[in-house]
């Protein structure tokens, strides 16, 4: 992954994946000042990149604030994530074979309490029929499972909003239901090493298809992953505001 080209709040990039099988990239870019401040950070998706291709794209710094009324003078490649392309989540375009989607929100935090909503529509023609919590793997930055965490079902020992208890649902085409994924990043000195997994791969129940969703779990020496069960979501329209992708 490389910047090719910056021409102001542009930035032409490639990526290659050298992976055996197709990778989905979520490429976080940051402009930056004269003076080296940040003004701010673009998102770029680049799905479906097959093993040793090269794809090339442009990031455009579209809210970029004019700080002493100057423009973004470099830019920098500030993550890059990916994730294997059977297992990618998108909140819109064509319904996955399952005739599901699942997907993350951008998540919220507040005094070392985090939460992120999973979100299950079905996109299908039949009903989807639930009853229990999302079943979830930690993996780190290699994608390798991450051991010695405790993923609890209902999060009332962390906080409130991921409790309740399961009850059937049904959904139809179009509906969706919502399961909330709750931690703590608190870090005690000498209890062990703080734990960072960014993906979570989530499955709707034990005998669904894997969908992999990145919320950037900085779960410090908690060891444990609270999750609420899957209950009725009525909201309408897309995943907005203080949400996670």
């Amino acid at each position: 992954m490389r910047i090719t080209a910056f021409r102001g709040s542009c930035a032409d990039f490639e990526v290659t994946n050298h992976e055996a099988g197709p990778l989905s990239y979520s490429i976080a870019f940051t402009f930056r000042s004269a003076s080296g401040e940040a003004l701010v950070t673009a998102d770029q998706t680049v799905p479906a990149v097959g093993p040793g291709e090269t794809v090339k794209g442009t990031a455009v710094a579209e809210l970029a604030r004019r700080l002493d009324g100057g423009a973004p003078r470099s830019v920098r490649i500030a993550k890059v994530r990916s994730v294997p392309g059977a297992e990618a989540s998108a909140e819109t375009g064509p319904c996955p074979p399952s005739g599901v989607r699942v997907f993350a929100d951008q998540g919220a935090a507040a005094l070392g309490l985090r939460a992120v909503g999973l979100f299950l529509e079905n996109c299908g023609a039949g009903t989807v029929r639930l009853n229990g919590y999302p079943q979830l793997q930690l993996l780190d930055e290699q994608h390798r499972v991450v051991d010695g965490v405790q993923v609890l079902q209902g999060g009332s020992a962390i906080a409130t909003g991921a409790d309740g208890t399961p009850e059937p649902l049904a959904l139809g085409p179009g509906e969706r239901a919502r399961a909330t994924v709750v931690w703590r990043n608190t870090v005690d000195v000498g209890v062990g090493e703080a734990v960072h997994a960014p993906y979570l791969r989530v499955r709707a129940k034990a005998d669904s298809d894997p969908v992999m969703v990145i919320p950037e779990l900085d779960l410090g020496t908690t060891g444990r992953l609270g999750v609420g069960p899957w209950t009725r979501d009525e909201t309408k329209g897309p995943v907005t505001g203080t949400t996670r992708g």
